[in-house]
């Protein structure tokens, strides 16, 4: 198998030779210690040692406010949104808003001026023919729509000014919409899945109730699927935390894959999601990055990455359970983990 075959297999839950890899996206700090080990200057050439099957692109969106499409909402009027230090906590923009009028005053961005599809025509000279492409688009409207006004002032809108939070959360989804649109016609053919997704979840359970993931997340999330399955690609969901109790509304959703198995977060242990949702949704992670991959050792990295591929024989696409690789993880958990998962037959 290719690496787009095998991507595939994995995702619909066929047979396959080994498991779909993907090493996310490596926190910078991260990639001198996994140079070093794989004995590769870039980052092309460690994904080749690897042997990952997934090669990630992001949508070409920036602005004189913003450097990336997650980073679109300047939310504080600073007028230069720092991707790296936001946070959904502080205050936001809307926090003392009460009516539909006082969200009028916001400059929402026009995704026609923020992306700039002429760089689609080089984004994939160095991906090797036969990969798994993914498109990040993220096209988090939960947690926008949380950081327009504050998370605890947000949460409490939900139960006493729905209604604003809800216009806010349309145009917010309505902006992602446009800009999937543009970019998926723009690259169409050369991508195979794309990577949405809000983050829902705590270590030990949701941060709102089901009832209120329901109302205020599932709906954009079936949007955002059902555009993306229009254009022929598969859909992998993320969340970070414990989201065990939406995953079913996810599944209805028509999500195909579910990212990235927070491994000790509570419910989300890659033998309780095997035992409730076999057959019904893929995954992608469950290799522990909070203890295993930081403390543990590369033996123990590798017979835990044997025992997820035991557990699943398809359907899961090992990968570190966050997207990012950070610098307190050693290089050779890293290789122990991929060194298992692309072993041909696994102990």
């Amino acid at each position: 198998m290719n690496s787009l075959e095998r991507f595939y297999a994995t995702i619909e839950r066929k047979p396959v030779d080994r498991p779909a890899t993907w090493l996310g996206m490596p926190d910078p700090a991260s990639l001198p210690g996994l140079f070093k080990e794989y004995g590769v200057e870039s980052l092309h050439a460690l994904k080749h040692a690897v042997q990952e099957d997934i090669y990630a692109v992001e949508p070409p969106y920036h602005t004189e406010e913003a450097k990336a499409i997650y980073a679109a909402f300047d939310w504080y009027g600073k007028g230069d949104v720092d991707a790296q230090n936001r946070t959904l906590t502080a205050d936001g923009c809307f926090k003392d808003a009460e009516e539909l009028e006082d969200l009028d005053f916001f400059q929402w961005p026009d995704p026609k001026k923020g992306m700039h599809l002429e760089e689609c025509e080089h984004m994939f000279d160095d991906i090797p023919e036969g990969s798994a492409v993914i498109g990040v688009m993220w096209s988090a409207h939960f947690q926008d729509t949380c950081a327009a006004f504050g998370m605890e002032t947000a949460l409490i809108n939900m139960l006493v000014n729905p209604e604003i939070v809800e216009a806010v959360n349309r145009k917010i989804l309505d902006f992602y919409l446009e800009a999937n649109e543009m970019f998926y016609k723009a690259v169409e053919g050369k991508i195979h899945a794309v990577l949405i997704g809000n983050d829902m979840g705590s270590q030990r359970g949701l941060m709102l109730s089901p009832e209120l993931v329901r109302k205020f997340v599932i709906p954009g999330c079936k949007e955002l699927v059902d555009q993306a399955h229009a254009h022929g690609l598969k859909v992998i969901y993320h969340s970070c935390g414990s989201i065990d109790a939406i995953i079913p509304d996810l599944i209805e959703a028509g999500v195909d894959a579910i990212h990235p198995i927070q491994a000790l977060a509570a419910g989300m242990d890659a033998e309780s999601l095997q035992a409730r949702f076999a057959g019904q949704v893929s995954f992608c992670g469950g290799v522990d990055t909070q203890q295993l991959l930081v403390n543990g050792t590369p033996e123990e990295v590798r017979q835990r990455v044997r025992e997820l591929r035991r557990l699943f024989p398809t359907g899961l696409i090992i990968s570190p359970s966050h997207e990012a690789i950070l610098p307190d993880i050693p290089a050779a958990n890293i290789r122990a983990m991929f060194d298992a998962a692309c072993e041909v037959s696994p102990e």
